[in-house]
């Protein structure tokens, strides 16, 4: 049962295989059995490929399962129609075509399976990617940011600046008018004269607007310090959106990509693994000698082909034989006196009602 399974899986002609050797069934059985396990192969790698992209299980199933069934059908269409010749060169030629055909296969079955086999190492190099496509947002969306939140942060420096230049003036005149007082400088008398009063009053007056300049440039200060807080807010709001579209980089786009950046040699020889699978039983075609099978149905073939030519030939001969025949009874009937004298007598009455035909249009039309 699973022999005559994988016979039918190889697309030759049961018929004719029945009675050949048990060799040659067993020949066809392998050949089948590659071509089913090809499709099993091409189902768990469509359905891992399909995860990847839907991260859902039963449609991703489902559609591997469409796909291996187009694959399972193009490998035995492959090896059904692949004939043996008398000439190697002609054979290599015929089933060139089908070589090119089994090498897309087997990279289309071979790239989700490595994705599955290099899993852990391609989480790495997308760990890396997204590590460094994170720090590139974070500067992207800063250069936005950053002019304006350093213009604000200069205006507070540049306020500050203005109550520290303006606090420098007022101790100086504060210590000028205590040195006064002290008799250590100006007059260099002790006590609270009029030069003293003089210095303590101009002192008060820049207190004054010390005092005055510090709540004014605060009121300012708090105002740019909520206008950067309200920008540091927006930052952070435009990074915390755009972070899921670089933490859902894992696609499978992504993921191929990250594959390329692995080495070469082992998906090279995966590659090589499914590319050997798939082209196996065209090669074991192509290298085994013309078989009783391969005589059998070329024989068939044949037969059928012969038959037709010969069908083909015997209605030209019999449309070439029938136009010779016309020819000549048209020739005799052409001299019959009496034939000709029923046709003219038909044709003189045919001009008289034709003639009548006319005089009654004429007469209408008047």
């Amino acid at each position: 049962m699973l022999k005559q399974f994988f016979i039918i899986c190889s697309g030759a002609d049961t018929d004719i295989l029945e009675h050949c050797s048990k060799g040659e069934q067993n020949k066809y059985a392998g050949i089948g059995a590659t071509v089913f396990f090809t499709a099993i192969m091409a189902c768990i790698a469509a359905s891992y490929a399909l995860n990847t992209v839907f991260n859902t299980i039963l449609p991703s199933m489902f559609f591997g399962l469409i796909w291996s069934l187009l694959i399972f059908n193009l490998d035995r269409y492959i090896v059904s129609t692949l004939k043996k010749s008398e000439r190697f060169s002609v054979e290599c030629i015929q089933a060139s075509p089908r070589i090119v055909l089994a090498i897309i296969i087997a990279v289309t079955i071979s790239k989700p399976l490595e994705l599955k086999i290099f899993e852990k190492e391609i989480n790495q190099v997308l760990l890396e990617k997204q590590h460094t496509l994170t720090l590139a947002n974070k500067q992207q969306i800063a250069t936005q940011y950053s002019p304006d939140i350093n213009d604000l942060k200069n205006k507070i420096v540049t306020l500050n600046q203005e109550i520290s230049e303006k606090e420098t003036v007022v101790n100086n005149l504060y210590n000028t008018y205590i040195a006064e007082a002290e008799g250590t400088a100006g007059t260099k008398r002790l006590g609270k004269g009029p030069v003293y009063q003089e210095k303590r009053d101009k002192h008060d007056a820049l207190l004054a607007e010390l005092n005055q300049l510090k709540a004014k440039n605060h009121l300012k200060i708090s105002d740019i310090e909520s206008q950067i807080s309200n920008l540091e807010d927006a930052f952070k709001q435009q990074l915390k959106n755009t972070q899921p579209v670089i933490d859902n980089f894992d696609g499978l786009m992504a993921r191929i990509s990250a594959l390329n950046q692995l080495p070469w040699l082992p998906s090279f020889f995966i590659f090589l693994l499914f590319l050997t699978i798939e082209t196996a039983p065209i090669l074991a075609k192509l290298l085994s000698p013309k078989s009783a099978y391969d005589l059998k149905l070329e024989d068939a073939e044949t037969a059928i082909k012969t038959h037709v030519k010969q069908n083909i030939y015997q209605r030209n001969l019999m449309l070439k034989t029938n136009h010779a025949m016309n020819d000549k009874i048209y020739q005799d009937i052409e001299h019959d006196a009496t034939l000709y004298a029923y046709k003219h007598k038909k044709s003189q009455v045919i001009m008289q009602l034709q003639a009548d035909a006319f005089y009654n249009q004429q007469k209408n039309a008047l």
